[in-house]
């Protein structure tokens, strides 16, 4: 069962999926988000999203369905949204669980020296001295700063090595999103 007003979509190739739907908020249709980012600025600024139903749980829809975002605002430990197709309480129930994309082209650009974390995940690393460290494979929020999990080559029991290295400057010398390439001061035997 799809929801009346939204529209079937196809989701962009570049889709990024950056929060869920918590619940409806109020009774004019509007709801409550779950941010997965500390600093939502996509969310805020993108007034196009769309919806995924949730990987478990209660369906109310199926497929992908666009979402016309009218207004976007913080509202205590969450942000609240609401959309003319959503008209009312029950339609926002239905929306309970849906998983928000957003077209990364969407994302307002970062400021000098910021990065998207999913503009680092995939990314090769290398140290001073060009020895291969492994690929960015996740981002751990650590409190203080964020540390980047290295996937590398196979250990003696032939998983991955896996190397955690802090996002910090100084640790981190360049990043080269264009190449796809990380240079750290880190050896490899750390």
């Amino acid at each position: 069962m799809n929801l009346p007003g939204l529209e079937p979509a196809e989701l962009p190739a570049d889709a990024v999926e950056v929060g869920r739907v918590l619940d409806a908020w109020g009774i004019k249709g509007w709801f409550k988000i779950q941010p997965y980012s500390a600093s939502a600025e996509a969310l805020f600024s993108c007034r196009q999203w769309y919806l995924l139903p949730p990987e478990r749980g209660a369906r109310h829809f199926s497929g992908v369905l666009a979402l016309p975002v009218k207004s976007v605002r913080d509202h205590a430990d969450a942000i609240v949204a609401s959309a003319p197709p959503v008209a009312d309480r029950t339609a926002a129930e239905a929306l309970k669980g849906a998983r928000i994309f957003i077209s990364r082209a969407a994302f307002p650009p970062p400021q000098e020296g910021e990065y998207y974390w999913v503009d680092l995940l995939g990314l090769a690393v290398v140290n001073r001295e060009g020895v291969a460290l492994g690929q960015v494979k996740d981002l751990l929020a650590t409190g203080p700063q964020t540390t980047l999990v290295l996937a590398g080559e196979a250990g003696p029991e032939g998983k991955p090595r896996e190397r955690l290295i802090p996002f910090v400057d100084a640790y981190v010398d360049e990043v080269d999103l264009a190449a796809r390439r990380m240079t750290v001061d880190w050896q490899p035997d750390y």
